[in-house]
């Protein structure tokens, strides 16, 4: 998929509460676009051949047809995760390939989960497997960026402007140039979606940027004039950066 390409999506429920959640988590991440909503697999299938559809999000109990065999009925299917209120056909959803199967009612943090897995397939990665989005910014270079979920929307955050992420239990504090991000996400996996060459974890409460970092000892990392502790624990990891 070329870059700057978002991943174009079509939501397919005959319960409209239901297909108001998926439009609503859809739209709440900048990556994803909507492209049609439908309420039965046959209306799905004209808009199928209206869009050139990346992701279906298909409820699988519909009238008429059941979403698993509507998909088996399709010659070229998109990439799909299936959306329903009954577990009894999760197994038949991934023996079908789905991305994923949503249990009902979906939260968006559920939701997000699924979507990030349809990222790993689709968008560029970067050499050592890191999800950001890469985007020109006019000058050849890459615009590498990351969402995050804050004060219920999606956060864009520059990786080149971080100074550095502190854990505060099951969140994180993501410190930028310019502001402060707050998301619901442990350190560690956070630090798996970070460059190595750009970050290193100096604490089991601290990541710091390398670029960002204006003096050290074998004791403490300072960044932006804050000193950040340097833990028995990663003080290997970090003397092999420097």
């Amino acid at each position: 998929m070329p870059e700057n390409k978002k991943i174009v999506c079509m939501a397919v429920d005959d319960e409209p509460p239901a297909l108001n959640v998926l439009q609503n988590h859809i739209e709440s991440v900048p990556t994803l676009e909507l492209a049609a909503t439908c309420n039965n697999a046959v209306e799905a299938l004209d808009k199928l051949q209206q869009y050139p559809i990346d992701l279906l999000f298909l409820d699988i109990q519909m009238p008429q047809i059941l979403g698993t065999d509507f998909i088996r009925t399709l010659k070229n299917p998109p990439k799909v995760i299936f959306t329903t209120a009954y577990r009894k056909f999760a197994v038949e959803g991934f023996e079908l390939n789905a991305v994923d199967y949503l249990l009902k009612p979906i939260s968006f943090e559920r939701f997000l989960k699924a979507v990030s897995k349809v990222m790993d397939i689709t968008l560029p990665v970067s050499n050592n497997g890191v999800n950001v989005n890469p985007t020109s910014n006019g000058n050849g270079s890459n615009d590498k960026h990351l969402y995050f979920r804050a004060d219920r929307k999606m956060v864009k955050v520059m990786l080149d402007e971080i100074l550095y992420i502190e854990s505060l239990k099951d969140y994180v504090k993501i410190v930028t140039k310019v502001n402060t991000v707050i998301t619901k996400q442990p350190i560690s996996s956070l630090e798996e979606m970070l460059p190595s060459d750009g970050f290193v974890r100096i604490h089991r409460s601290f990541i710091v940027a390398l670029s960002k970092i204006e003096s050290y000892n074998h004791e403490v990392i300072v960044v932006n004039k804050k000193e950040l502790p340097i833990s028995r624990m990663y003080k290997h990891e970090v003397s092999k950066k420097f």
